[in-house]
């Protein structure tokens, strides 16, 4: 099976391209432009979000401090903090065979660690994707290549995992945010300090 490679925008049933999957390997790619300053942190995070479009509670914030869902069905596996080398910077595990009901969607974001401080933003990384892996077999299912160049921006939702009519479907966002992480966060209901 060939892996399917989607636009903005764009998205893909995840049920019936591998009907197979329920181990989901988000794996999430970035390689920063070569700057003479700061080195770059990227960091992946899932959101969990109900059928309102909110997370249900703070323990649906999946990030480099709350590794795992409370009922595992979401986990980190770690944070890079330098993004070099060669395959994925950081992954996420999405077991949607024990996804519960209520879980509408899953929404995937990368942020840059200190991006204010730091004067870096996504116009100054390159290279940048998220792609499906069924962890069971091993097979890339789809892939995102960003392509464009967001240089206001310093956290992205990179793509969402979301329930439709009995299916999973994938779909590729590459919608940038201004205002980080914590613009992200405070719109789908997470209460940051």
């Amino acid at each position: 099976m060939s892996s399917l490679t989607l636009s903005k925008g764009s998205n893909l049933s995840l049920t019936k391209a591998d009907p197979g999957l329920e181990r989901a390997v988000i794996g999430l790619g970035w390689d920063p432009r070569t700057t003479s300053g700061d080195p770059f942190d990227l960091d992946a995070s899932a959101l969990l979000l109900g059928a309102n479009g909110k997370v249900r509670s703070q323990d649906d914030f999946i990030f480099y401090n709350q590794l795992s869902a409370k009922d595992g069905s979401v986990v980190h596996l770690g944070d890079n903090r330098t993004g070099l080398g060669d395959g994925d910077d950081e992954q996420i595990l999405i077991d949607l065979s024990i996804l519960t009901d209520d879980v509408d969607r899953v929404v995937i974001v990368v942020s840059i660690d200190q991006a204010d401080a730091r004067h870096q933003n996504f116009g100054q990384v390159r290279d940048a994707y998220c792609r499906v892996v069924n962890q069971d077999t091993d097979t890339e299912v789809v892939r995102y290549d960003l392509s464009e160049d967001a240089a206001a921006e310093t956290c992205m939702i990179f793509a969402e995992i979301y329930r439709n009519r009995g299916e999973w479907k994938f779909r590729a966002i590459g919608q940038g945010y201004a205002s980080g992480l914590y613009g992200v966060a405070t719109d789908f209901g997470i209460a940051l300090d």
